[in-house]
């Protein structure tokens, strides 16, 4: 019966609170998550029915304009999950957690990375673009921080000095960067996901 099968139960209602806690979830943590949250709340467990799962939370989702979505990580090319606010766009998720002239900071390191050959940015170029801000020029020590801050909060990883967009933020930000960056933005021919480095 199909109209059983969407039903929401607790079981998803926890899923869905603790991707929320943690924004996005490597593939086998959600693997791992599902089977939890089912065993909790005595739902009917299928070790294979993880994205079934999922859509039935996102049948639920969709009159709040939010949705989990499923990307590749390109480091690993494994599978994450990530809730997506679809009636927000990019920098606006991230306005109500930053000031303007982080985010001017944030907009600017993101072009420096798409724009570059590798999908890399060091911290040399961003820290140098923090003193060409319109919004409020920032110290570089004060831009160190911020760059701190946003490895943390998943929408850059950082490698040796070299910062690259977070599979986090690709997921999320995805339709923004196809739309703004459309002459360099490519998405991969096999998953499908948007390829930066």
């Amino acid at each position: 019966n199909t109209a059983m099968a969407a039903q929401m139960t607790d079981a998803h209602r926890r899923f869905l609170q603790v991707l929320m806690s943690h924004g996005i979830m490597e593939g086998s943590e959600a693997r791992k998550l599902h089977r939890r949250c089912c065993e909790i709340h005595k739902v009917y467990y299928a070790h294979d029915k993880l994205d079934d799962f999922i859509s039935t939370i996102n049948s639920h989702l969709q009159p709040l304009f939010m949705q989990i979505r499923k990307g590749m990580s390109e480091g690993d090319g494994r599978a994450h999950y990530a809730l997506v606010n679809l009636a927000e766009t990019e920098v606006t998720k991230m306005a109500s957690d930053y000031t303007e002239n982080e985010l001017e900071l944030f907009r600017k390191t993101m072009d420096l990375i798409i724009l570059s050959e590798n999908g890399f940015a060091s911290s040399t170029d961003i820290l140098n673009l923090a003193d060409q801000l319109k919004t409020k020029k920032m110290k570089k020590k004060e831009a160190e921080q911020v760059l701190k801050v946003f490895v943390e909060d998943k929408w850059l990883s950082e490698r040796n000095g070299e910062y690259t967009l977070h599979t986090r933020c690709i997921i999320e930000m995805e339709q923004y960067i196809l739309s703004n960056y459309q002459d360099v933005a490519r998405k991969c021919n096999i998953c499908h996901s948007l390829a930066i480095q």
